[in-house]
């Protein structure tokens, strides 16, 4: 890959953000542009430009994704099922797609309308 990503840039701490959430498969940190009181992207350490562009070996990363997404949900003390939380992943600009680094958005702490968009 010729450039790196911001969220590259960000998991290899070349950009300064602190991390909500950091393994070894991915990093989380804050949106910086929230729709929700909370709002952070989990982000694999892996590039993965679009989940559409996943492949059948990025299997243990997408489940690290959820995984984590689970995590964060906890240690935010959101993820009570009278609370709650939603995960979205955006695939293309028109699903509003801007960084072509697959990663998952965890909103909450805001009654979230169905359907989204």
């Amino acid at each position: 890959m010729s450039d790196k990503t911001i969220f590259q840039k960000i998991i290899d701490r070349e950009i300064p953000a602190p991390l909500v959430y950091e393994d070894e498969h991915c990093a989380a940190f804050n949106d910086i542009n929230p729709q929700a009181p909370i709002h952070v992207l989990i982000v694999p350490r892996k590039v993965i430009p679009r989940v559409g562009d996943a492949q059948p070996e990025d299997q243990a990363t997408l489940g690290a994704l959820l995984l984590a997404a689970g995590n964060v949900a906890k240690q935010l003390g959101v993820s009570e099922r009278t609370k709650g939380f939603r995960l979205v992943i955006n695939h293309g600009a028109d699903a509003g797609e801007t960084v072509p680094h697959m990663h998952v958005h965890l909103l909450a702490s805001r009654a979230l309308g169905w359907p989204p968009g």
